[in-house]
């Protein structure tokens, strides 16, 4: 790759960067990332055949989905502690 592709690569990343709406795109694509995390799309099996086994899919699902609870349960506690609640 010669410079003046590498240039030509940078400028168009920064073109699509700044020309997407900054609010809209980074909450969707937060969003998307969210939903794909607590969905376990990151589960894809390393079996040969590429298959996920289902009971390591809804592990995750149901670990992930435990957490978030406790993290906003750990939360909650603080505020009361702290006296805002």
């Amino acid at each position: 790759m010669t410079d003046r592709d590498r240039e030509a690569r940078e400028a168009l990343e920064r073109v699509q960067r700044d020309s997407e709406t900054l609010g809209s795109s980074a909450l969707a694509r937060m969003g998307r990332r969210a939903g794909d995390h607590f969905g376990g799309k990151d589960a894809v099996g390393s079996s040969e055949d590429g298959g996920t086994d289902p009971v390591e899919l809804w592990g995750r699902r149901i670990g992930r989905g435990l957490s978030l609870v406790g993290v906003v349960v750990l939360g909650l506690w603080l505020l009361v502690q702290l006296g805002i609640l």
